[in-house]
Parts: structure tokens; sequence; C-alpha cells
């Protein structure tokens, strides 16, 4: 025989504790609060207030920061079923202030809050909140408590609004460098948002690009001076005898015939840059150079694992590879 535990509904006063004192009318109907009691209630000095359409704030004065963002959450959910899968999540540069970027306003100053809901929901903005419509599946981290977007995505609705080259490289490198954003994950959101025809972002996202790739040749020269393997050349451009071009590694042991190549897929913000690596890469498997591929990511979280995957690249060296010429990058 099999038992289910009773689910118990919270009270009002448990849902507003969670909630920051902001609540739906769905919820209020469920906790048997006449809508009635709720108008009565939200009359000039009285208790409550009416911030949206449908949502309600169960004390008078200001609002704060969190709960105009508990509100919009609200508001777009309606449901008030908030931080679950598929649940609207916050995004743009409300989402981007809750993880900490210093490159948007802080909270009391962000002005427009922007949610991100399933593109067949039928909602309109209201007051502060601009309604994020997507066609993908709705993920979501908790960030101070409140549902919002990856960074990835976060950042790029951000970047949809109208800006200047120095605001997006400034925001783009603090979310690649400082907030570790993935840079896959970046760029896949911008080709989404068609953002990388946009010719001040373009810009600022090569510059950021330029520099975490630097970042990322340097960490990996100190790792290979701790490991204490032989130093390779660095950005070489490598070609034939007889001078035909084959590739620009990040790297080259030319006694081993073994390249490296960081964030090989990551780096190509378009179709054309993609093919053009992806010929590189062939040429020099072709010529009998082994490659190895690394995400910069995994220097930082496994140094062990990638220590490994070299050392057994140098000591098995190349399949019968052609010689080639290797000139300074």
């Amino acid at each position: 025989m099999s038992y289910q535990i009773p689910f118990s509904t919270p009270s009002l006063d448990q849902l507003a504790q969670a909630q920051h004192n902001v609540v739906t009318a769905s919820q209020l109907r469920a906790r048997g609060v006449p809508a009635r009691t709720v108008t009565e209630h939200c009359r000039h000095g009285g208790p409550w207030q009416r911030i949206l359409p449908r949502v309600f704030l169960l004390q008078p004065g200001t609002p704060t920061p969190e709960q105009r963002l508990w509100a919009a959450l609200l508001y777009a959910a309606q449901n008030g079923l908030v931080g679950r899968r598929g649940a609207p999540a916050l995004t743009g540069a409300a989402a981007l202030a809750l993880y900490g970027f210093a490159s948007v306003p802080r909270l009391p100053a962000v002005s427009g809050v922007d949610v991100l809901v399933p593109a067949q929901r039928r909602l309109r903005d209201a007051g502060e909140v601009r309604i994020v419509r997507t066609d993908r599946s709705l993920e979501s981290r908790l960030v101070r408590g409140l549902a919002c977007a990856p960074m990835a995505r976060a950042v790029a609705d951000a970047l949809a609004a109208p800006t200047g080259p120095g605001a997006a490289r400034e925001l783009l490198r603090e979310a690649v460098v400082d907030r570790g954003c993935p840079v896959r994950e970046l760029v896949g959101e911008l080709r989404a948002a068609g953002l990388l025809e946009v010719a001040p972002v373009r810009a600022a996202l090569d510059e950021v690009l330029t520099a975490a790739r630097e970042g990322a040749r340097q960490r990996l020269a100190d790792l290979l001076d701790t490991w204490l393997l032989p130093a390779p050349e660095f950005g070489p451009e490598l070609r034939m005898r007889g001078g035909t071009f084959v590739a620009l590694p990040d790297a080259f042991w030319p006694e081993q015939a073994v390249a490296l190549e960081l964030d090989s897929d990551a780096r190509c913000v378009s179709e054309g840059e993609s093919a053009w690596v992806r010929g590189c890469q062939h040429r020099m498997e072709y010529l009998g150079v082994r490659v190895v591929y690394l995400a910069s990511e995994r220097l930082e979280a496994e140094p062990e694992a990638v220590e490994r995957e070299v050392r057994e690249a140098l000591a098995a060296g190349g399949v019968d590879p052609v010689p080639l010429m290797v000139l300074p990058g």
C-alpha cells in the first residue's frame, strides 16, 4: 500500500513572506480572500496597493527594488508559479544587476524590467514591465531568490537596446573576463538575437574575444611552465616548404608536430570564419600534425586533465608529419 503526503498550501502570511509581500489576484483568491476585500484594501489610504494588473503589494508606500522585480515576475506568471522550469525569468539589465554587474545601473536605478516568457503567452507590457518572448525552452537561475535568465541570454537582451561601442565593450568584457560567462553561450545568444550584425556590438565582441584569447594563451604558457613541458611557438603561421599557407594555431611544437587550438569554435562569430578555422584544422591533420582542441575554461576548471592530455599528445607526436615552415605570429 502506498501513501501520499498531503500537500499543504502556504498561508497568505507565509506566501507574502516568501514573495516580499507581493501576491497575485489568483493567489489571494486561492486563499479565500474575496475580490471585494481586495478592492477595499487597495483604496486610497488602504493597507494594500495594486502595482501591476492583478498584482498587489500588501503594504503601503513605495515598493523596494526587490518588490518591483517580484511584481514583474508574478505579473508574467499570473498563476503564481515562479522559479520553476518554463516559468518566466528576469532578463536584460535587471537580471544583470542581480548578477552583480557593475556595467549596468544598480537595482534602484534600473528603468524598465524585462521578463522572458514563452512565445505563445498572450501578455502585454504593463507599467515598467517589458515582455520578451522566446521560442526556445525557458531556463532560469535563482539569483538572490529571483528567477533570472542565464547570464549569456541576459547580456544579449541588455545589448538589444541601442548602445554605443564603449558601453557594449564594457558589458561584454565584464561578462567574459570578470563573470566567467562561457564564450560559446554568449556568442550563440548574440547570434540568435541578430546582434552580430550590429556594428558596435560586433566590434566590441571582436575586441573582447581577442583579449580573452590572449589571456588564455598566457594562462596556458604559465601552466606549461609549471608542468615543466617544452615551450611551444605561440600563434605562429604554418606554411608548407613551398610557401602554401596551412594554419594559424594558438600553439605549435615543431619537433613533436603537435598543435593546440584554444576555443576554436567560440572565436568564430560567422559561418565564414568557422569554415576558415575548420579548413586550417583539416589541413594540419591531413599533413600529419596532431591537433589538441581545448576550451579555455578547462585551464581553470581541470588543469590536471589538461596536463595529461597535452603530455600524451607530445609523447605521441604527429603521424608521419610533413615538414612545415614555422613563421612568428
